[in-house]
């Protein structure tokens, strides 16, 4: 088979991901969401399936979540689209640079990434938004993939406590870190795991219950981002 066929790209994660039937409790409780719906999205066609990652295939700053909302991303078919938790993130990109426009609502509304993609922890809408450890386990090789297939990343973003355990679990066992331990949570807070590697900056998720208590305010996220953007600069040969 010619290399071209088998060599890995984000288009072929993309297309596994979507394919993917390795969490049997997952995909049924994905199917049930799309078939008995929301009253408010009574006329909506669900996605149903496994949600993949989005964003500029040369990007330099890379967002990692939990994973698709029952109704936003299940609904959609795109990662943190067309729920309150993708409000918040859309607006914190496009206001520093990173998205077209200010909000999200469908996978056909022209939203295009600049330097910026963004995937998930786990990517079916899980119960409770609470997958099982097999869950992760089941999901995390194509989280790995995207990391190796996207060459540029400068800077990778945790929302929240889950997706950054997520990640430092992938340093750890890759021999980048010693253990996760020696890497505190905390909103806006930047990590050097080590040399070579993205900058690792850990927040708060968007998420409506972080939003809407004033945990997590549009001030706060966008800081992150405006932090994400100076460490891309910074990483640039000869820049100031």
């Amino acid at each position: 088979m010619p290399q071209s066929l088998t060599r890995d790209s984000l288009i072929k994660v993309t297309q596994e991901v979507i394919a993917c039937e390795r969490c049997p409790r997952l995909r049924a409780y994905c199917r049930q969401i799309a078939e008995t719906k929301r009253r408010a999205y009574s006329d909506w066609q669900y996605w149903g399936k496994p949600v993949p990652g989005f964003g500029d295939p040369e990007a330099r700053v890379l967002v990692i979540g939990l994973a698709p909302g029952a109704h936003g991303g299940n609904r959609t078919g795109r990662i943190f689209t067309g729920d309150s938790s993708g409000d918040f993130l859309y607006r914190a990109l496009y206001e520093t640079g990173f998205a077209s426009q200010p909000e999200s609502r469908s996978r056909d509304d022209g939203l295009k990434l600049r330097d910026a993609y963004i995937t998930a922890s786990v990517r079916c809408a899980p119960p409770d938004n609470k997958p099982n450890p097999s869950e992760f386990r089941n999901c995390r090789p194509y989280l790995e993939r995207e990391l190796d297939l996207l060459k540029n990343l400068r800077v990778v973003v945790a929302l929240g406590r889950i997706a950054f355990e997520t990640y430092l679990g992938i340093l750890r066992d890759r021999g980048a870190i010693a253990s996760r331990s020696a890497f505190a949570f905390a909103h806006n807070r930047e990590h050097l795991t080590s040399p070579g590697a993205p900058s690792l900056i850990s927040s708060y998720h968007p998420s409506q219950q972080n939003t809407s208590t004033g945990k997590l305010t549009a001030a706060m996220l966008r800081a992150v981002f405006q932090r994400a953007a100076a460490l891309v600069v910074e990483s640039v040969p000869g820049a100031p």
